[in-house]
């Protein structure tokens, strides 16, 4: 096998296949006439085949081993070109594409948020859970997690593998399905009423247990469900109440057929922690942007 010509003489060959002589090609490079033909002469002795065909007094004409070897030297520049330019933003701390995983909720708010802008072209966004999000920054897949924490003392903390910043605090809210006659569903009525949270272990229902408790009140889980929407589901259809993140309720389409209830004085409203994650010294223009996005979307929720 054939090792990769001198870049040097591939470059000068370039020039006279350009340029059509090599007269011309050495007026163009700042060489002597003669240097450049010394150049061909070694490249065809390091490829072992005859490039260019010399006829005095004409321009030189390519054989079809000078043709092949100058389309595979134009697209050789052209990578190493792009390499380059991709070296030196890396030196300059740029990142060509910016991995970015977020709950659905959160890529909804952040789409919203930039309007007829739209996303930078750089910015990949991933829909991803928290729990599953986190392995993946510690990889390296994702280079900002949009997440969630329910309880203080849940994942994901600051550690040696990443670190998160609090962007606020997004509601959660009791809601219930609209009911004939607009009459709005009552505190009192809710505690007698099927509710719908997530399974046994997750979050949100570890929350709502810890809630009930300090209420003194035991909610019955009926419907147990991971997804947001089918919980916004059953409750539109009259079948449970339930917590649901206020993002998720004043999404466009999910406002119709459910109400919010008005928690009596004494009980206080629950919410959960939205977070930034992200490896420790990861700085860059996108994340602060998308991250005073969701604080400000977030700050709009608020009652």
């Amino acid at each position: 096998m054939v090792k990769q010509p001198d870049l040097r003489l591939l470059s000068t060959f370039l020039a006279v296949v350009d340029c059509g002589s090599m007269a011309d090609a050495a007026a163009m490079l700042g060489y002597v006439p003669s240097a450049v033909s010394q150049h061909v002469a070694a490249l065809e002795r390091e490829m072992g085949v005859e490039l260019l065909v010399r006829r005095s007094g004409s321009r030189l004409i390519l054989t079809a081993a000078g043709r092949s070897l100058a389309k595979a030297a134009r697209t050789l520049f052209e990578a190493t070109a792009r390499f380059q330019d991709a070296a030196d933003g890396i030196a300059n701390r740029e990142i060509a594409e910016l991995r970015v995983g977020a709950y659905p909720s959160a890529i909804s708010q952040l789409l919203s948020a930039l309007g007829p802008r739209g996303l930078d072209a750089r910015v990949r966004l991933v829909i991803v859970e928290t729990e599953a999000g986190l392995p993946k920054v510690r990889s390296g897949d994702l280079d900002l997690l949009i997440a969630y924490r329910y309880l203080p003392e849940d994942p994901p903390a600051s550690s040696a593998e990443w670190t998160v910043t609090s962007l606020g605090h997004e509601p959660l809210v009791l809601v219930a399905g609209a009911r004939p006659g607009g009459r709005p569903l009552q505190w009192a009525e809710c505690l007698g009423m099927a509710w719908t949270s997530g399974h046994g272990r997750s979050p949100d229902r570890r929350l709502l247990r810890r809630w009930a408790g300090e209420l003194g009140i035991s909610p019955e889980v009926t419907l147990e469900t991971e997804d947001l929407h089918s919980m916004l589901a059953m409750i539109r259809a009259g079948l449970a109440v339930g917590l649901i993140p206020a993002a998720v309720i004043s999404a466009a389409g999910d406002t119709g057929g459910v109400e919010r209830v008005v928690l009596p004085p004494g009980v206080t409203p629950l919410h959960r922690e939205i977070l930034a994650v992200r490896r420790p010294g990861l700085r860059h223009p996108l994340i602060d942007d998308l991250i005073a996005m969701l604080t400000a979307a977030l700050e709009s929720l608020q009652p």
